[in-house]
């Protein structure tokens, strides 16, 4: 994977432009889908992913908010694409089981 130095020291954009955060394979829209789900604070994030130091949050977190409505465009993106998948697939054969036995609604 080629990555590109950003002007955010823990910021790398990979060959199809998409912020990485340096030394893992975690990309910003991750981090902050973990923020929008679960309101977790930065601390918050760090416990949850301890790989991550705290300073590469605070970078990424810098990085989502200079960036926002690309980042914002592209989770909406990413989350259209996966509910399309989602609904071509249909319903799981276990799911239509417990739906069956009354036990999902």
């Amino acid at each position: 994977m080629t990555l590109t130095a950003t002007e955010y020291k823990y910021i790398q954009l990979d060959e199809r432009n998409v912020p990485i955060i340096a030394g893992t394979t975690m990309k910003v829209v991750e981090l902050i889908t973990s923020v929008k789900a679960y309101g977790w604070t930065p601390e918050q994030l760090h416990e949850n992913y301890p790989h991550v130091s705290m300073s590469k949050i605070y970078s990424a977190l810098a990085y989502y908010w200079d960036y926002k409505q690309e980042l914002d465009r592209d989770m909406e993106r990413r989350y259209q694409f996966a509910e399309k998948l989602r609904r071509e697939a249909g319903e799981s054969p276990v799911a239509k089981k417990l739906r069956a036995l009354d036990h999902l609604k």
